[in-house]
């Protein structure tokens, strides 16, 4: 074999300049345990509607939203961002606004893992993971 033969041999095969970028078939960790809150938000509206105690029946509306954007994050859709971004920021100020009238300290925690939740999702990493 001649030198120039070597060479060319050695030489990877070059990608187009278009080739657009792999996309990751897994979501992004965060998005997938905000998923989970959100379907454990959902099971405790379905709980406190079933045992009728606790929330109206008008709330189950609620419940299949969270699951639809828990499904719906999970698939990397935009829409479901857009819903799990309202959902957390609302719930971020309504529990903490329970803690500032009530005093309750469990309204503070979940209020503040909400602004966690919704500082995640405004990050530029996750909306570039969309479609």
């Amino acid at each position: 074999m001649t030198e120039e033969a070597r060479d060319n041999s050695a030489e990877s095969p070059q990608k187009p300049a278009n080739a657009a970028p792999p996309q990751r078939l897994l979501p992004l960790p965060g998005m997938a345990a905000i998923g989970l809150y959100l379907l454990l938000l959902a099971g405790v509206i379905i709980l406190g509607v079933v045992s009728g105690r606790r929330f109206p029946p008008l709330f189950l509306l609620f419940a299949a939203a969270f699951i639809a954007t828990s499904a719906g994050l999970l698939m990397r859709f935009r829409w479901a961002w857009a819903s799990a971004l309202a959902a957390a920021l609302l719930l971020a100020c309504y529990n903490l606004w329970i803690f500032s009238t009530l005093h309750a300290a469990p309204a503070l925690v979940q209020g503040l893992l909400n602004l966690v939740f919704f500082l995640y999702l405004v990050r530029t990493e996750v909306r570039e993971a969309l479609r």
